[in-house]
């Protein structure tokens, strides 16, 4: 099968004259730690302070029937890539670097580099809505093999709690239909207005597999995108 990326929507196999010739490896990012040696105590204390963001690089070639200016429009900017050796999940990457055209256009060939968030996420995940009649608890899960950040959107009208596996995390009030709690952007908002005033506690993660999701209060409906992720 020949490779392929899709870049923001786009299949690469659309691009008139674009090859696609190799793709990055499937690696893991590094994590990020602090080192503090003190006198008199064997050995040092190693703070874990999360994965860095690290690069992907892939090499494209042209034939010689091609659109150059389709092929510097693709290769733009921000985004969400999908590899044809991943093809199931998605990677929030950046390009930050020139790209050598003049090279792809004596050589036949140049080198994209994307920097690229240490998370990647499930591709087309569904995600879960529940209509609530009388029921007090659901469960959700996460496909990934780690702590999720999901998006979850309250429909219902005053105080609520919201408890995960067990443990109360947050209390929210609904005071204008609904309210989404977003753990990836850390904000409370609707319709892009910020209702972080409204919310207090923290913001939840799913662990993988199952979870259990309860709640206290006046609720219609629950809608959670899992955010399903892997490193």
């Amino acid at each position: 099968m020949n490779n392929y990326i899709i870049w923001n929507g786009k299949d690469s196999r659309d691009i008139d004259g674009l090859i696609i010739c190799d793709l990055p490896p499937i690696s893991k990012p590094k994590m990020r730690t602090k080192i503090t040696t003190i006198d008199g105590r064997d050995g040092s204390i190693v703070d874990e302070l999360g994965y860095e963001s690290y690069t992907k690089r892939i090499t494209i070639g042209i034939t010689k029937t091609n659109d150059l200016d389709k092929i510097i429009k693709y290769f733009t900017g921000k985004g969400e890539i999908i590899f044809s050796n991943e093809p199931d999940k998605y990677y929030k990457v950046q390009i930050n670097n020139n790209i050598d055209y003049n090279r792809l256009i004596r050589y036949k060939k140049a080198t994209i580099v994307f920097y690229t968030e240490p998370f990647k996420y499930k591709y087309r995940e569904p995600k879960f809505t529940l209509n609530i009649t009388n029921q007090t608890s659901y469960m959700i899960t996460n496909q990934g093999l780690e702590n999720s950040k999901p998006i979850i959107t309250l429909y219902g009208s005053g105080d609520v709690t919201f408890t995960l596996n067990g443990v109360d995390i947050f209390t929210v009030n609904i005071d204008s239909d609904y309210i989404t709690i977003d753990s990836e952007k850390q904000e409370a908002y609707k319709n892009g207005t910020l209702k972080n005033r409204k919310m207090n506690g923290d913001f939840p993660l799913l662990k993988p597999g199952i979870n259990t999701i309860t709640w206290a209060g006046t609720l219609t409906k629950i809608i959670v995108d899992p955010k399903s992720r892997w490193l």
